[in-house]
């Protein structure tokens, strides 16, 4: 069954960094539910920053292809986003992770790779645990 593999900056991050705490993580998650997977511009900002100077052509790499790709578009989305980061202040949750929950509400059979425990926290459509796969 083919499912909707999102990722955030802290997967993609590990995945490409040897020197990450949760590499070993990324690799297995990465060999686990393969490519492509699906993530927001908002998550790529993150990612090329934090990898800097060194990560870049690694994550250029993935991008150029085709195992990441952008599935979301925010003037579609302005309102639910906005609504999510207004709810989760206190937690507080980030534009980069407002998209993504916002995608598992849009995408059908969803799945984050993440390396942040605020997505256990976090809900989609109000009530319903956002599926993902976080390191122990």
């Amino acid at each position: 069954m083919a499912r909707n593999v999102l990722v955030d900056a802290g997967f993609v991050v590990a995945l490409l960094s040897s020197r990450d705490a949760h590499h070993q993580w990324a690799v297995t998650q990465a060999s686990e539910l393969p490519p492509p997977w699906s993530t927001c511009e908002a998550v790529l900002s993150e990612a090329f920053h934090l990898l800097g100077e060194v990560g870049t052509p690694s994550l250029g790499a993935l991008l150029r292809r085709g195992a990441l790709l952008v599935a979301f578009t925010l003037t579609e989305n302005v309102e639910p986003v906005v609504k999510l980061i207004e709810k989760y202040s206190n937690v507080p949750m980030g534009f980069a992770a407002a998209c993504l929950v916002r995608m598992t509400e849009t995408l059908a059979d969803p799945i984050i790779l993440t390396t942040d425990q605020d997505f256990r926290v976090y809900r989609r459509h109000s009530r319903q645990v956002v599926p993902c796969v976080t390191p122990e």
